[in-house]
């Protein structure tokens, strides 16, 4: 019984950790869409309001996300709108990381140290995320049509 304890557990932490590393690039808009269904509630539009309410803003926090980096020609200002999408993966992993490593070593140190490991990883795979779903750059630049 002990046995599938322990593979029970370590099938949830790693089901977990996938599940984090394929919705870390929905951090921005979740919390988006959290803070705008809180405040719809603390208005007084209902707990369905609310919910379509957040929906509807994590939805347009998104696709301006992705229209941004379609549309926007130079660079630095598609890694800016990539870092705004990169930042709260970031911070979202270190806690999730955190989270579950506290749970297996005593040491504050190493936890620390495993936490910021753990949401490197997790930014970088937003980061890859977030640049691949900007789509190629216009094609035949340069190129003479007649």
């Amino acid at each position: 019984m002990i046995v599938f304890s322990i593979l029970g557990s370590l099938a949830a932490i790693g089901m977990l950790c996938w599940l984090l590393f394929a919705l870390a690039v929905f951090a921005l808009p979740a919390f988006v869409g959290v803070s705008a269904g809180i405040w719809a509630h603390q208005t007084g539009a209902g707990v369905l309001g609310a919910i379509v309410i957040g929906a509807v803003a994590a939805g347009a926090t998104f696709g301006v996300g992705q229209l941004l980096l379609a549309v926007l020609r130079p660079m630095w200002l598609k890694l800016l709108v990539a870092l705004a999408f990169v930042a709260p993966a970031v911070v979202a992993g270190f806690h999730a990381t955190h989270g579950i490593v506290k749970h297996m070593m005593p040491s504050e140190t190493w936890q620390l140290v495993f936490s910021v490991i753990g949401a490197i990883a997790i930014g970088i795979t937003a980061f890859v995320r977030v640049t691949s779903m900007a789509g190629p750059g216009p094609s035949g630049q340069g190129v003479a049509t007649v």
